[in-house]
C-alpha cells in the first residue's frame, strides 16, 4: 500500500508541468529579471508568490506589488487571465499565450503594464477612463496606492 502511494506521488511530482516550473524557477533564481523576484511557496511549485517592484521614473517607482500565480497541470501549453482582486488584463494571459513564455515573461509582461497601461483593455474600467482623460490625476491616484507598499511587510 505504501509503495503504490509513493509511486504515485513520485509521478504526480515529475508532471510535464511541475518539471517545466521547476526549470522556470532554476531560471528566474540564476537570472531574474531587473524589479522582478519570485519563488514557489511552501515547497509547492504550482503555487507562486511573487514582488514586482515599480518600474523607475514612472508612478509606480518606488512601489512594491506583491502576487500570487497559481498554475494548473495544462502549464505550460495553456493558462488563463487574470480577474478579480487586483485585476491584471494581459494579452499574453490571454490570446496571446505560447508555451514559449515562462513565469519571468509573464512577470516581466505585468512589470511593463504598469509603464505602459493599455485603456483599451482595461480590467478596472475606472483607472483607463482616468488614464485616458486625466493622466495628472492618474498619477496621483497610482502614488497613493504605492506610497502604502513602500511600509508593507
Amino acid at each position: 500500500m505504501v509503495k503504490g502511494y509513493q509511486k504515485q506521488l513520485k509521478r504526480r511530482m515529475s508532471t510535464p508541468a511541475r518539471k517545466r516550473l521547476m526549470r522556470d524557477f532554476k531560471r528566474l533564481q540564476q537570472d531574474p529579471p531587473a524589479g522582478i523576484s519570485g519563488a514557489p511557496q511552501d515547497n509547492n511549485i504550482m503555487l507562486w508568490n511573487a514582488v514586482i517592484f515599480g518600474p523607475d521614473d514612472t508612478p509606480w517607482d518606488g512601489g512594491t506589488f506583491k502576487l500570487s500565480l497559481q498554475f494548473s497541470e495544462d502549464y505550460p501549453n495553456k493558462t488563463t487571465y487574470i480577474y478579480a482582486d487586483g485585476s491584471i488584463c494581459l494579452d499574453i494571459l490571454q490570446n496571446q499565450w505560447s508555451p514559449i513564455y515562462d513565469v519571468a515573461a509573464i512577470l516581466t509582461s505585468i512589470q511593463s503594464l504598469l509603464c505602459d497601461p493599455n485603456p483599451n483593455s482595461p480590467a478596472n474600467s475606472e483607472a483607463a477612463r482616468m488614464f485616458s482623460e486625466s493622466k495628472r490625476e492618474y498619477n496621483r491616484r497610482v502614488r497613493e496606492v504605492v506610497e502604502p507598499s513602500w511600509t508593507a511587510d
